[in-house]
C-alpha cells in the first residue's frame, strides 16, 4: 500500500495529471463557495422551521432528531468517500454531480408528506452534499497552488460556510412555509451545476488500481449504524435497538481498517494518523460538530418554544452570531504567519464555551436580549473555527489528497453534529422543564469545547 508522509517528494505532491487543464481560479472560488452555502443553507434551514415542519409532517418530539440529523447523517456516511472518488477520478465531476443531485433532492423534499420521507429526503440531501464539499477544497487547491492564494481561498470558503448558516435560517423564516424554502434552495443549487458546466477545469490525483469498493461500504454502514444510534439513543441508551446499532459500528469500523490495510488503494490512508497535524484537524472537526454545531442546531427551536419567539424573529437574532462568524471567517487569513490554525481553533473553542456560559440562565429569563453577548461571542469563535479548518484540512495531508483530507475532517465533523444534536435535544428535554433542560445542555456544550480546545493543541509535532 502506498504511504503519504512527509517524505513525499513536492513535485508529486503538485503532479497534475495529463487531463488536468489550466483552472480558472476565481470563477473556481466563487463557484466553490456559492454551491457551499447553498449546501449550507440546506442544512440549516430545519433549525427555525423545525416546529412548523414537525407539526406539518405530524412528527413526535421523540422523533424530531431525525428530521435534524438525516443531512449530517448524510454527510458522515459519505464525506470520505465522496473525497477519496474526486481525488481519483476528477473533482469537477464528483462536484457537479453532488451539486446537481442537491438541486433535485432539495426540491423533492418539499413535497414530502411524513418524517420518514422528509428524513430519507435529508439523508439524500446530505449524501449530494458530501459530494460537494469534500470536492470543493479539492478544486481550490488546484486553482491556487501558491500557499498565499490557498490561504486567501480557503478563508473565503470558510467565511461562505458561515455565510451558508447565516442565511439558511433567515430565508427559511422569510418565507410562507418552509416547502417553498426547500424549492428556492433546489432551484439555486440547480443554478450553480448549470454555471459549473462551464465555468470549472477538471482536476485529479489518480492512484491508479481499483476504487476501494469495500472500504467505502465498510466506512458508511459503520457511519450510518452509529449515527442511527446516536439519534435513537435520546429515548433510552439501555434499549436493545441503540446497543445492536452501536455493537454493529464497532465490527464494521474494524472490519474497514482491515480492508484498508489490505488494499493498494486505500480511501484513506491510515499512516495518516500519525500526522499531528491530521488528528488536530480531525478533532477540530469533531468538536466543532459535538459543542458548537450540536447545540446551535436546536437552540432556535428551543427559542420559539421557551420564548414564543417567530421563525423569523428567532432567524434576525440568530443572524447576530452567524453573521459574525462570516465577517471573522473572512479576515481569519490576515492571522496566518502570527497565530498557527491549530491556535485559532483552540481560541474558537474557548471563545465558544464562554458564550455558553454567558447565555446560562437566558431561556429562563423570558427575554431574548439576555442571548445577545453569548450570541457576539459565539460569533466571533464560530468564524475563527470556519477560517481556520479548512486551512488546517488541506495542510494536513499532501496536497494531491487534498479533497480526501476534506472529507476526513468534514465527517468527523458531522459525526460530531450527530452526535451534538441528539445530545442537546436529550438534555434540554430531558429535565422536564425547558429553562433547566437548557442550562444543561449550555453547560455540557461549553465542556465539550473545552475539551475540543485541549484536543486540537495536544499532538505535537515531530521535530
Amino acid at each position: 500500500m502506498t504511504r503519504l508522509d512527509s517524505a513525499t517528494p513536492p513535485t508529486a505532491v503538485h503532479a497534475r495529471s495529463p487531463r488536468d487543464t489550466p483552472a480558472r481560479p476565481r470563477a473556481t472560488l466563487a463557484l466553490t463557495s456559492a454551491a457551499t452555502a447553498v449546501a449550507l443553507m440546506t442544512y440549516t434551514a430545519p433549525m427555525v422551521t423545525l416546529p412548523d415542519t414537525a407539526s406539518a409532517l405530524h412528527t413526535p418530539l421523540s422523533a424530531q432528531a431525525w428530521l435534524l440529523n438525516g443531512t449530517p447523517l448524510g454527510l458522515a456516511a459519505l464525506l470520505l468517500v465522496a473525497g477519496s472518488l474526486a481525488d481519483d477520478y476528477g473533482r469537477r465531476r464528483v462536484f457537479l454531480a453532488g451539486t446537481l443531485a442537491l438541486g433535485l433532492t432539495t426540491a423533492l423534499g418539499a413535497f414530502t408528506t411524513s418524517t420518514w420521507q422528509f428524513t430519507l429526503a435529508r439523508i439524500a440531501q446530505g449524501a449530494a452534499s458530501a459530494a460537494l464539499l469534500a470536492s470543493a477544497l479539492g478544486l481550490i487547491v488546484h486553482a491556487f497552488p501558491s500557499p498565499r492564494g490557498r490561504l486567501h481561498a480557503t478563508g473565503v470558503w470558510g467565511a461562505f460556510v458561515s455565510g451558508g448558516i447565516a442565511v439558511g435560517p433567515l430565508l427559511a423564516g422569510a418565507l410562507p412555509n418552509w416547502r417553498i424554502g426547500y424549492g428556492v434552495l433546489g432551484a439555486a443549487a440547480l443554478g450553480v451545476a448549470a454555471l459549473g458546466t462551464r465555468a470549472l477545469t477538471e482536476s485529479r490525483a489518480p492512484r491508479g488500481g481499483r476504487p476501494d469498493v469495500l472500504g467505502a461500504l465498510t466506512f458508511g454502514l459503520a457511519l450510518v449504524a452509529l449515527v442511527a444510534a446516536l439519534t435513537l439513543g435520546r429515548d433510552g441508551w439501555l434499549r436493545a435497538p441503540v446497543g445492536l446499532l452501536l455493537g454493529a459500528a464497532v465490527a464494521l469500523v474494524a472490519v474497514f481498517v482491515a480492508v484498508e490495510h489490505r488494499t493498494g488503494t486505500p480511501m484513506i490512508d491510515l499512516g495518516l494518523l500519525r500526522r499531528p497535524r491530521f488528528l488536530a484537524s480531525s478533532a477540530g472537526g469533531l468538536f466543532t460538530g459535538l459543542a458548537v454545531i450540536g447545540m446551535f442546531s436546536f437552540l432556535p427551536a428551543l427559542l420559539q418554544q421557551a420564548l414564543r419567539l417567530s421563525p423569523l424573529a428567532t432567524a434576525w437574532l440568530f443572524l447576530l452570531w452567524s453573521g459574525l462568524s462570516f465577517a471573522v471567517a473572512l479576515q481569519v487569513k490576515h492571522l496566518a504567519g502570527r497565530v498557527a490554525p491549530r491556535t485559532q481553533l483552540a481560541l474558537g473553542f474557548a471563545l465558544h464555551a464562554v458564550a455558553t456560559v454567558t447565555m446560562l440562565g437566558a431561556i429562563g429569563s423570558g427575554t431574548w436580549p439576555r442571548l445577545l453577548p453569548g450570541l457576539i461571542i459565539g460569533g466571533l469563535g464560530s468564524g475563527l473555527l470556519n477560517g481556520a479548518l479548512p486551512l488546517l484540512a488541506v495542510e494536513s495531508v499532501p496536497a494531491g489528497r487534498a479533497a480526501m483530507g476534506s472529507g476526513a475532517q468534514q465527517t468527523f465533523r458531522y459525526i460530531g453534529s450527530c452526535a451534538g444534536v441528539a445530545l442537546t435535544i436529550a438534555l434540554a428535554t430531558s429535565a422536564g422543564d425547558l429553562a433547566r433542560g437548557a442550562n444543561i445542555a449550555l453547560l455540557v456544550s461549553a465542556g465539550l469545547a473545552a475539551a475540543g480546545a485541549v484536543a486540537v493543541l495536544a499532538p505535537r509535532d515531530r521535530a
